[in-house]
This record gives structure tokens, sequence and C-alpha cells, in this order.
């Protein structure tokens, strides 16, 4: 079984917590063919490294981008720690969380020298609740783009066919609508309905002036790009970046990474 080379963390080790030092954060993204993406994880791991000194704070990535989250746990029970934290960067609880993640953490857990790993929960809704740092987030990307005045949003999320995970992505947007006092609709790069310029009209034809899009994206790659397109195609005045290495969404993963009862703990077994 091959361990993670510990020689590129987003901060200096302080040495393992089996001498009482800080459990390790380790933050897993999908992955993208566009190095963009990764940039992105890269600079969110350094951002919460840099809010948590003295904590490891390590990126990995389901597909596209090594190292993997088994490759950096493994390598991480190497060192001779004997817990960690892993992070889903993920804004639903949908395949990848439930499917994905518990495998490579599974794999972690099973290696030669074993590691106790707490799966938080994703960044996005969890039972229900949007966490306010998220909002904030959403709300300085809709700023940093000045779109004036506008009289209704849309949330352009990723897509998924998972039912809950939408479901997650709708209380995002009623949270944010209300935010912001308008009427905010979902939209979906992929996997689901409707498209974010099909929104986008939909709201123009209702009577909406001015929609602005909310990228519910945590970094940029191809389907920001075909939102962005298709919004402004459709007549939207401003489209948002993605969250990335916002100050805020730094504040939620350390939520995640502090709050005992997020998530769950996976640990060898006997």
């Amino acid at each position: 079984m091959r361990a993670a080379r510990l020689t590129s963390p987003a901060t200096t080790p302080t040495g393992p917590d089996v001498a009482g030092g800080v459990a390790p954060v380790v933050l897993v993204a999908h992955g993208s063919r566009d190095p963009r993406a990764a940039d992105a994880t890269r600079a969110l791991a350094r951002a919460v490294s840099a809010a948590r000194p003295g904590t490891q704070v390590w990126a990995s990535w389901l597909d596209h981008t090594e190292p993997g989250p088994t490759e950096v746990l493994r390598g991480l029970a190497a060192a001779g720690h004997q817990r960690a934290v892993l992070v889903p960067l993920l804004l639903t609880a949908a395949y990848h969380h439930r499917v994905d993640i518990p495998a490579a953490v599974s794999a972690a857990v099973r290696a030669e020298r074993p590691l106790a790993v707490r799966v938080t929960d994703v960044l996005g809704p969890a039972d229900g609740t949007v966490d306010p740092g998220l909002l904030a987030g959403l709300r300085r990307r809709l700023t940093e783009v000045r779109p004036g005045r506008f009289d209704a949003l849309v949330l352009a999320a990723a897509g998924t066919r998972d039912a809950r995970a939408r479901r997650s992505v709708g209380q995002a947007a009623e949270a944010l609508g209300a935010e912001f006092g308008v009427p905010c609709r979902v939209a979906y790069a992929s996997a689901a309905p409707p498209a974010a310029g099909v929104a986008v009209s939909r709201l123009r034809e209702a009577g909406a002036r001015r929609v602005a899009v909310s990228a519910y994206f945590l970094a940029p790659g191809l389907f920001h790009d075909a939102v962005t397109e298709a919004a402004r195609a459709a007549g939207a005045v401003a489209v948002s970046a993605p969250l990335s290495d916002a100050p805020e969404l730094v504040e939620v993963v350390l939520r995640r990474v502090d709050d005992p009862s997020s998530g769950h703990v996976v640990a060898p077994a006997g």
C-alpha cells in the first residue's frame, strides 16, 4: 500500500497528535480536468492553514488530481498520527459524499497503520440548516461583480440526480433570496433542469428586469464557464465567481472541523 509523502502540507507540521498536537485536517474536493479547480482547492487549504496556525492542512481530490484522500490519510498514519479530520469540499451530500468518500476513508482505516478519521458534514446545508458563512460568502461574491440593483436571483449549482441533494440546493436558494429580499430560483449545469439560461429567461418572462446569478460552486471550471455564458446570453446582469478561498468559506470549513457533532468517525476495528 502506497502512503502519501508528507512533504507539502499547507502549513508547517508541529508534530503528530500522539504527542498532544492538533489532529491534521484533510480537505477533499471532487477534482476536475481543469487545472483552475485544483488551484482553487490549494488556495482554500492555504487560507484554512493561515486561519488555524499549528494545524496541518492537506488538500486531496477524488478524481483527476493527486493525491487522493486515501493516499494522504495513509501517509498521516505512517507519520505517527492516530486521528485526522476529513472535510468534504462539497455543497451537497450526493453520490461522492455517500459512496466515494466513505470508500476512500475505509481503505485508509484498514491500512497497516490504522487511523481514526472523523468525516465532517459537507459545506452545504446540513440537516436543513444553511450555514450563515456560506450565505455570507455567496453575498461577497455577488458584491464583487457589482450587479447593481437586481430584482431576482438564480442560484446556479453543478447538478445532481439525487433528490435529497437538490432539496438542499433549494434550501440554500431560499435562504439567499431571503437575504436579499428577492425571488431566488435554482439552476443546474448538468444532471437536472433547469439550465441557468432557462432559469434567467423564466424570471425575466415573469417580469424581473434585472436578474443576477449566484454561482454555487467551490471552484472555477467548465461548469462555471458554461453557466456564465448561458446566463449572460439570457440577459443576466451579472454572474458571480465561485466561492474558492473566500474568508467566509474558510470559517465554514473551520466550523465543521471544530464541531464534534459534525459528521461521523470511522475507526479501526478492534
